[in-house]
């Protein structure tokens, strides 16, 4: 059962009511704390891309941590605010976004670079997508 937690009480008056409640689900919660977990692969891809001498020279790619990045940075206000509700609506309404950059990536990598570093990025960006993608389907 969601439980309420109140932001602000006032000590002063026994019988005020708090100026707000938020209800805190703990599964939303633990969902949101999971998917950005997950997230950090995606950022530590997505900084590499960005700081690569590739993707300064491929608009293709600078698209691909672009998008990443947006995808993050829409989440951010919510998680920074503990809003778990909020969090999992916005990643579920803009998945699609963040699967299409990393698809993008898989397919250009090959033509970007055959090194480990970047082969190795594909395969971490496939599989944190990829998990995101199932904790936001349940």
């Amino acid at each position: 059962m969601p439980e309420i937690h109140s932001e602000s009480e006032s000590d002063d008056d026994e019988n005020s009511a708090p100026s707000f409640a938020r209800l805190v689900d703990p599964i939303a919660e633990a969902l949101m704390h999971e998917v950005d977990g997950w997230l950090s692969h995606v950022w530590m891809v997505r900084a590499f891309l960005k700081h690569s001498d590739e993707a300064s020279d491929d608009e293709e790619l600078a698209d691909v941590h672009r998008g990443l990045y947006d995808f993050m940075l829409a989440l951010g206000p919510s998680l920074d605010s503990g809003d778990a509700m909020r969090y999992l609506r916005i990643a579920r309404k803009k998945i699609s976004k963040l699967r299409a950059s990393a698809e993008s990536f898989r397919e250009l990598q090959p033509e970007v670079s055959g090194h480990m570093n970047f082969r190795m990025a594909a395969k971490s960006l496939t599989l944190a997508v990829n998990r995101v993608d199932e904790l936001l389907r349940d």
